[in-house]
């Protein structure tokens, strides 16, 4: 059983995973921990964790999981950081949205991935950031991917599974390997070129966000999120990420060699395959 929580990070995703856990009833007492003191003071006063200490020592004391909700790049200080205070008792997880960057960290801070250190990835989020924009709703019906390494201890992949399943989440598992690959595909590649396209229109005249609609709005929105936190993803999965944006660019060569080429039913066959795989992809 997962009785008390502390929560490393409580900013949108450390928040909506406390909030949703308050919500449910089902445990005990969250603490938060981090540098910003102001900042645990607002999640408390918005009853999403029931404490916080600004002592890593007081903050672990008598838990049963902890939960890393920072940035990737960060990892290796906050296992270095927690690894006096825990035993073999306690489960690790975290929401990182790189894994093997994760599992190399790990082997590095404690010579091997501890077999109750069981990596996650929520498939959810926002635009905005910090813990004011906190939502226990925020993983209902989303997909959670959990990449436990070979020694994974079971029990501790089932209260991991437990915790995200309480909050309405779809828990799948899968290799970091494969998790990499797919949200490189998915999510990392889609924000890269969100990112590139407010930085070209912007450098090449600032003056076009100005008649830009709805379909703009929507493309670009997610150019709104976090910036320390892409540019750690960025580090953290740097080969899969290049591989996909290099794979995107064959398409854009082709694109724009069929509009160079006036190739009026190839481009027609290419917007209809696009539009029929999205539609069949939103109606499941």
């Amino acid at each position: 059983m997962i009785n008390n929580i502390c929560i490393i990070g409580v900013g949108l995703i450390g928040g909506s995973f406390a909030a949703g856990l308050k919500q449910s009833g089902q445990i005990k007492s969250i603490i938060g921990f981090g540098r910003n003191e102001e900042n645990l003071i607002k999640a408390k006063s918005l009853n999403v964790i029931d404490d916080y200490s600004l002592d890593i020592a007081i903050a672990l004391k008598g838990v049963d999981m902890v939960l890393i909700a920072t940035p990737v790049n960060s990892f290796a200080a906050v296992l270095e950081m927690i690894k006096p205070y825990i035993d073999d008792s306690v489960v690790i997880s975290d929401v990182g949205s790189t894994k093997g960057s994760v599992v190399a960290v790990a082997k590095e801070v404690f010579g091997e991935v501890p077999s109750r250190f069981i990596p996650a990835h929520p498939i959810a989020g926002k635009e905005k950031s910090g813990v004011e924009a906190s939502d226990g709703e925020l993983f209902n019906h989303k997909r959670v991917i959990l990449t436990p390494e070979e020694n994974a201890d079971t029990k501790a992949l089932e209260a991991v599974s437990k915790m995200w399943t309480i909050l309405g989440a779809k828990v799948e598992t899968m290799t970091h390997q494969k998790h990499d690959d797919l949200l490189a595909m998915t999510s990392h590649l889609p924000h890269m070129l969100a990112f590139g396209l407010m930085d070209y229109l912007v450098k090449s005249n600032p003056d076009a966000c100005d008649y830009a609609a709805g379909g703009f709005k929507d493309f670009s929105r997610i150019a709104s999120s976090d910036a320390v936190m892409w540019r750690d993803i960025c580090l953290n999965n740097s080969a899969d990420i290049v591989k996909h944006i290099q794979g995107y660019q064959q398409v854009l060569d082709n694109l724009s060699g069929l509009i160079e080429s006036n190739e009026s039913d190839a481009l027609e066959k290419l917007f209809s395959e696009a539009k029929t795989a999205r539609d069949e992809w939103i109606k499941d």
